[in-house]
């Protein structure tokens, strides 16, 4: 993948590669195709991606099978519930990351993986993986899955999850998931 050609957009751009590409890149990468984003959205299979609304629906996660919630704002103003909010028929995971470049997500991106991951890999298993708009930390979160599990480098995770809801994952989250995208490939080419 090292070196691959990504098409982003704007001809004005000229050719770029995965190694060459810019926050400005991604941002543009982003910003590209169609707005969609409803309170949830399965962005992979039996993996959706969502809002604080569809997670204090517990009815409508019930209808849909979600099994397993990972609160990527865990503790803040709108993203409160806890294990006690949705009984013993959900596995919960917390995470209490701020929506700031400055935070740190990036402790958080393989622990998070891997419980997406156990997820996904339990029978029956459906999960829930929402912030407070569904689109900077969780998303920033179900990317690194994909890097991690699925070894997509960032511009095919952005791809990926893109045909299926708008994110936008800030500043700072962009940068720690570029570096998790070249140690991966590092680690890979050894």
């Amino acid at each position: 993948m090292a070196g691959q050609c990504v098409s982003l957009g704007p001809k004005d751009l000229g050719p770029l590669t995965e190694d060459s590409l810019s926050i400005q890149d991604l941002e543009q990468l982003l910003n590209t195709g169609s707005p969609s984003c409803h309170h949830t959205d399965e962005v992979w299979p039996n993996l959706f991606l969502g809002d604080h609304v569809a997670a204090h629906s517990r009815f409508d996660l019930w209808k849909m099978g979600i099994n397993h919630i990972l609160n990527a704002a865990h503790g803040t103003l709108y993203c409160q519930e806890s294990h006690d909010f949705y009984g013993t028929t959900i596995e919960y995971c917390g995470v209490p990351a701020h929506d700031l470049p400055s935070f740190d997500i990036s402790l958080y991106f393989y622990s998070s993986a891997e419980f997406i991951h156990k997820a996904l890999t339990t029978p029956g298993g459906k999960i829930f993986v929402h912030c407070a708009f569904g689109i900077s930390r969780s998303s920033s979160l179900v990317l690194a899955y994909l890097m991690i599990y699925h070894h997509f480098s960032l511009v095919k995770a952005i791809q990926t999850v893109k045909e299926h809801r708008w994110i936008f994952p800030n500043r700072g989250f962009l940068k720690q998931l570029r570096n998790l995208d070249l140690q991966l490939r590092k680690n890979t080419n050894k």
